[in-house]
């Protein structure tokens, strides 16, 4: 890439020399290959100064058939992050059904559906 066509400010920006800053993290495998794993501007830095990247750990959550819906936040003032989860409301409805439990509001604080 030579640059962003009639924009120094965004090529200025991009380019270190003839190196393209793309934002990726990526992993070099022995054999030369790169894996694109994850974007700069998407990791956090929690208080006690471990990285955290959000999309991977959505990743593995969203691939449970109970979640519909994932988003993971956090800072650097918290050692912690927090995580947002939207049950799957077919699957609680038939676990309910299964279980013999009224569905409501209130049944993703029962302990045996979680």
């Amino acid at each position: 890439m030579h640059g962003y066509y009639k924009n120094p400010e965004k090529t200025a920006e991009a380019m270190q020399g003839e190196w393209l800053h793309s934002g990726d993290v990526g992993v070099v495998f022995p054999n030369g290959a790169i894996k694109i794993v994850d974007r700069v501007k998407n990791i956090f830095k929690l208080s006690q100064g471990e990285y955290i990247a959000p999309e991977k750990v959505e990743g593995i959550y969203i691939k449970s058939l109970w979640c519909d819906q994932v988003w993971i936040y956090g800072d650097s003032f918290r050692d912690y992050p927090v995580g947002v989860l939207v049950a799957n409301e077919a699957r609680v409805k038939k676990w309910c059904q299964d279980n013999n439990q009224e569905f409501s509001k209130d049944i993703l604080k029962n302990s045996e559906l979680k």
